[in-house]
């Protein structure tokens, strides 16, 4: 008898076991079929100017901005999440409501902003690019235009989700700027410090560079793109509890790396007053202070950083404009189903590369007016999905709370009153 008694005995814990696991398996399972649009349109932020940004940051001033990298990620969470959640619910991208509730003449100049302010944006990307390849070795007249086809190809020939795979293993590689920061061995006591304590200087300059740093965090484009991202991807508003986790975990990695990118040329560029303009400049500058090795994972972030930027912005660009016309668009459709979005996301990709090539191109002027632009279309975007985001006949119960709408109105209002100010700085100086 106690034989068969001993086997028995466990089988009643080890089903109550699988049962308990079971609820966590189904979560993890739903969770990874939703995960993407918010990772990747966090991530793709971190692009060659954002890089850019950070390394003058942390080789000008040390440890001194890294505070600014938590109100940053909270900002960036607020304003990803309403935009992930508006196209869970209502199933339709920004653009195609912002045309529904303000009309159409008014969305036609916010897309022709828009599509300004993102090829400019491409043309810096592909000069990420160029400058990346030089550090390997390989000139801009091999780099662009092979790079500039795999972007091309990657999105008219695959799916969306094949698509989405290759971007989310591009995400994996911004290790690279963690594993850069760790090399360069940093003073952890006061990288600690001066993150939890915020510093402060009235110097013209630093306040500059502090706008800087939060202004590049939140473009227009990514507004765009997340929502249509979401909508293409099928997610709806019984799956958003998913869909929030995906956009939060992607808006904390996001500035993790940021973080580090400062920390790295904090700990190095800094230290030994070495000047630089450029996030090639910094790579270049690592290999002596922090190794080769420091050097070339920098620059491999570089690379990796401008080539999925470059794929993402004329995409975003071509979801945008084409909503807001009206026209079809999606990477699950074929070319004959949808020929003007793959057509402007063609042409976006041919002109943003071709440009990069043509010598004595003004680099530097069409970088300055994207960020202008970027700066005027930032407060509206803004505005309008706030505007959206509280109407409850479109959003319903999904509607923001009182306490949500008070978060996400003060960050519009710093957010856009940061982003105005570089844009008026710029002019000043």
């Amino acid at each position: 008898m106690t034989g068969p008694v001993s086997e028995r005995a466990p089988r009643p814990a080890l089903e109550r076991r699988r049962e308990w696991l079971r609820p966590g398996l189904m979560a993890l399972v739903a969770f990874l079929a939703i995960v993407g649009p918010g990772i990747i349109t966090a991530n793709v932020d971190n692009d060659a100017g954002g890089i850019t940004t950070y390394s003058l940051a942390g080789a000008r001033y040390g440890y001194t901005l890294l505070w600014t990298m938590i109100p940053v990620m909270l900002a960036l969470i607020v304003v990803q999440e309403m935009c992930s959640r508006m196209g869970a619910v209502t199933g339709k991208g920004l653009a195609d409501l912002i045309r529904e509730n303000f009309g159409v003449k008014l969305t036609f100049l916010l897309m022709v902003g828009l599509l300004f302010a993102n090829l400019a944006n491409t043309m810096a990307e592909f000069s990420g690019l160029a400058a990346s390849g030089e550090i390997f070795g390989v000139t801009k007249y091999v780099s662009v235009p092979v790079g500039a086809i795999f972007v091309w190809w990657l999105v008219v020939k695959g799916s969306y989700r094949q698509v989405e795979k290759v971007f989310l293993v591009a995400c994996l590689f911004y290790i690279s700027y963690i594993l850069s920061g760790l090399l360069a061995r940093p003073d952890w006591g006061q990288v600690a410090r001066h993150t939890i304590t915020p510093t402060i200087s009235l110097r013209p300059a630093f306040i500059t560079m502090m706008i800087g740093v939060v202004g590049t965090t939140i473009a227009p484009w990514m507004q765009f793109y997340l929502q249509s991202a979401v909508v293409d991807k099928g997610v709806t508003a019984r799956d958003y509890g998913y869909c929030r986790t995906d956009v939060i975990t992607g808006c904390v990695v996001a500035i993790i790396v940021a973080f580090f990118i400062l920390l790295t040329t904090g700990a190095t560029l800094y230290e030994h007053h070495i000047p630089i303009n450029t996030a090639e400049d910094a790579a270049l500058a690592l290999k002596p202070l922090a190794g080769r090795y420091c050097s070339y994972l920098f620059a491999f972030g570089l690379l990796n950083a401008s080539v999925f930027a470059a794929s993402i912005l004329p995409l975003a660009t071509a979801y945008s404009v084409c909503e807001g016309i009206g026209w079809e668009r999606g990477i699950n459709r074929t070319f004959r189903e949808a020929p003007e979005f793959y057509g402007l996301y063609t042409a976006l990709i041919v002109i943003g590369a071709g440009l990069i090539l043509v010598p004595g191109a003004p680099l530097l002027l069409i970088m300055y007016a994207s960020q202008v632009i970027n700066g005027i279309l930032l407060p509206v975007v803004l505005v309008f999905m706030l505007v959206l985001i509280n109407d409850s006949g479109l959003m319903g119960r999904y509607r923001n709370s009182r306490l949500f709408n008070f978060i996400a109105w003060a960050t519009t209002i710093l957010v856009s009153a940061l982003t105005l100010a570089l844009v008026v700085t710029m002019f000043i100086h």
